[in-house]
């Protein structure tokens, strides 16, 4: 049995991952590693990530590359086995012997940065081949950057359907950026997920107003506000780090915005300042399914503009006059 120290004073949920994570690779590895051996394979660390419809994803694009890989750990069909009527204890998951192997891999990805600060720097100390860490592929730019890696270290060309899968999601971003562009939002939560929504909503001329990172880091802060600078609609966001969900509620009834971006702790805030939350993130305990839709990679872009734009559209029906009650929006 690994032993990790993840305390609870210590940190939040993606310190006592990473520690965890670290933990159960050093130990699996140990003696496995051989000189001049590789296996080919990619290990790809989603992080820490509540939405098993993410780590679908990654592997269903990992399948259109035909490129061999190791999840490290994968927890899809374990925290979504399904039922159909035989009861099994463990679902799905990354073998032991898979993991054990991982250290004559020929790439490892974390799609985490600040979900595995220790671990990656146990990888680049112990792991063979290159070593990578990756931002979140929310919307098109980051998606962009992680297929072209894959490309890259596999030497293998970007799979039709992918290209075809851009072309949709530029298109539904074209077909409804206008019920976006220049709207302000409030995001919080995990970095690495904020980060990647940050982007998401810039692509789509959406401003993110206020941005809360409740345990972040000087250096966090300054990433963020570099993501912000990129475009020209990160003027004037504001980035609050060690800064709590009642802070938020503050900057929402002092400098309102039409919606917020986060897990389910924001409701009350959502509540109390009257305008929508859009639940994005970790945990999502108030409703149903949402674990199930991924909101990375292309198909992620177009699920969270869905989700987005019709909510507003909604609220447009839902409280315009009636000489405004159009069939058509």
């Amino acid at each position: 049995v690994p032993y990790a120290n993840t305390p609870s004073f210590n940190g939040t949920h993606i310190h006592g991952y990473d520690a965890m994570l670290k933990s159960i690779l050093a130990y699996l590895t140990k003696g496995q590693k051989i000189e001049g051996k590789c296996t080919g394979k990619l290990n790809l660390i989603p992080g820490f990530d509540g939405n098993v419809g993410n780590i679908r994803e990654y592997k269903r694009i990992l399948d259109l590359f035909e490129i061999p890989y190791t999840v490290l750990a994968d927890s899809s069909d374990v925290f979504d086995s399904g039922c159909d009527g035989h009861y099994e204890l463990y679902s799905g998951g990354t073998k032991l012997e898979d993991a054990a192997e991982s250290i004559n891999g020929k790439a490892t990805i974390s799609m985490q940065k600040f979900s595995s600060v220790t671990t990656m720097k146990w990888i680049d100390e112990n792991f063979s081949g290159v070593n990578e860490v990756m931002p979140m592929p929310f919307g098109v730019a980051k998606t962009d950057a992680f297929i072209l890696k894959l490309s890259e270290l596999f030497d293998k060309p970007v799979p039709e359907a992918l290209k075809k899968e851009r072309a949709l999601a530029v298109d539904a971003m074209t077909d409804a950026h206008q019920y976006l562009h220049g709207k302000k939002f409030a995001v919080y939560g995990d970095p690495d997920y904020v980060i990647g929504i940050i982007s998401f909503l810039l692509e789509m001329g959406a401003r993110p107003w206020h941005v809360v990172i409740s345990r972040g880091t000087k250096k966090v802060k300054k990433e963020i506000e570099a993501v912000l600078e990129t475009s020209m609609y990160g003027e004037g966001c504001t980035v609050h780090v060690n800064k709590d969900l009642w802070h938020m509620r503050s900057l929402l009834m002092t400098d309102p915005v039409e919606g917020m971006i986060g897990d389910t702790h924001g409701k009350f805030a959502a509540r109390d300042a009257k305008i929508p939350l859009f639940r994005i993130g970790f945990p999502i305990i108030d409703r149903v399914n949402l674990h199930r839709n991924p909101v990375v990679g292309y198909q992620g872009a177009i699920t969270m503009l869905t989700m987005i734009a019709n909510k507003f559209l909604d609220i447009k029906d839902e409280t315009c006059e009636d000489q405004w009650f159009e069939m058509m929006r």
